[in-house]
């Protein structure tokens, strides 16, 4: 088949940008929340950063879109958009890549992923959609107990819409 100029084909991504998101671990968290609540004392009137050593080759994909899903106690159960991926120099004279989100955390369905160092590419078929806002932590429990039911997995993360179903199914 010929294509004209100025007509991609079907199957092209001439003329459209893809995205790609992120995946990392989250070090030392143990629950979305300690994530909330590190970032919120850390980064008190500024965007929240996470400094790595490789800066991504696919930048242009990245910033069109593309979040970080964070792998809190072995699944992805968060996300944050990009903002931006900027070079810094650090203390130790090395260039480094700082990735810039957005303030907001959005919890996404459990999806259970195996330890690695530093960060993956994450396909957007491959990654595990948003809770709805209604499932996160709406204040409708005590703090305490929603951190608890949080770190065994219960409420409000691991709950999560199977689908064709309008029940709910415990997803590990």
């Amino acid at each position: 088949m010929r294509v004209n100029q100025g007509q991609a084909s079907a199957n092209s991504t001439e003329g459209r940008q893809c995205r790609i998101n992120l995946v990392k671990l989250c070090v030392g968290a143990r629950s979305v929340l300690d994530l909330e609540r590190w970032q919120a004392e850390k980064f008190i009137g500024a965007q929240p950063f996470h400094i790595t050593r490789m800066h991504p080759k696919r930048e242009n994909e990245i910033l069109n879109g593309g979040s970080l899903y964070w792998v809190i106690d072995g699944c992805i159960q968060a996300r944050q958009r990009i903002a931006d991926l900027d070079s810094r120099i650090c203390d130790d004279g090395v260039r480094r890549c700082a990735i810039v989100f957005d303030r907001d955390i959005i919890r996404t369905v459990r999806r259970p992923r195996r330890p690695f160092q530093g960060w993956r590419y994450l396909e957007p078929k491959d990654s595990p959609p948003d809770l709805p806002n209604a499932r996160g932590c709406d204040g409708s429990l005590p703090g305490w107990l929603e951190e608890k039911l949080d770190l065994i997995g219960v409420v409000p993360t691991s709950l999560a819409p199977v689908p064709g179903n309008s029940d709910f199914a415990l997803n590990k």
